[in-house]
């Protein structure tokens, strides 16, 4: 199975209204990153374990380590959780900037250093959160 298969059956597999809402945030960040790469994980560690929710990502930016070691990784991802679904914004230093820039404008969600999480999209203002996305897009593409 290729990427945009384990997208699909992923998204597909989902129970309504997150099915609906993870289609359309799906869409959305397409729209964004029309010729992105696309990533599915399927939160499982290299012994089997699940260690994580799957998730799809968008995009593709470096992590540097500390120790000098590098790694490549998506700048967005997508995921359902038990209460939800979370949007990842990946590659931020400052881990206060979601939070202040765009906390109280974007509705009823937890926003943490790098992570927006919701219950459903209703409940959220979809322009901030696209501009939260290309917010995130601008700031990691910098660092290229």
């Amino acid at each position: 199975m290729n990427v945009k298969e384990q997208v699909k059956k992923y998204i597909t597999g989902q129970p309504e209204p997150k099915r609906s809402d993870m289609q359309e945030l799906h869409g959305i960040i397409l729209q964004i990153m029309p010729a992105c790469k696309l990533w599915f994980l399927d939160g499982k560690d290299s012994e089997g374990k699940i260690v994580s929710n799957p998730n799809i990502g968008y995009g593709s930016y470096t992590i540097k380590y500390t120790d000098a070691t590098t790694r490549e990784f998506y700048q967005i991802g997508l995921s359902a959780n038990t209460t939800g679904i979370s949007v990842y914004i990946m590659g931020i230093e400052d881990k206060k900037y979601l939070l202040n820039t765009y906390g109280k404008k974007i509705g009823k969600a937890s926003v943490t250093g790098y992570c927006i999480k919701f219950k459903t999209i209703k409940d959220i203002d979809l322009d901030i959160l696209e501009a939260a996305i290309q917010d995130g897009i601008t700031l990691t593409n910098k660092k290229k």
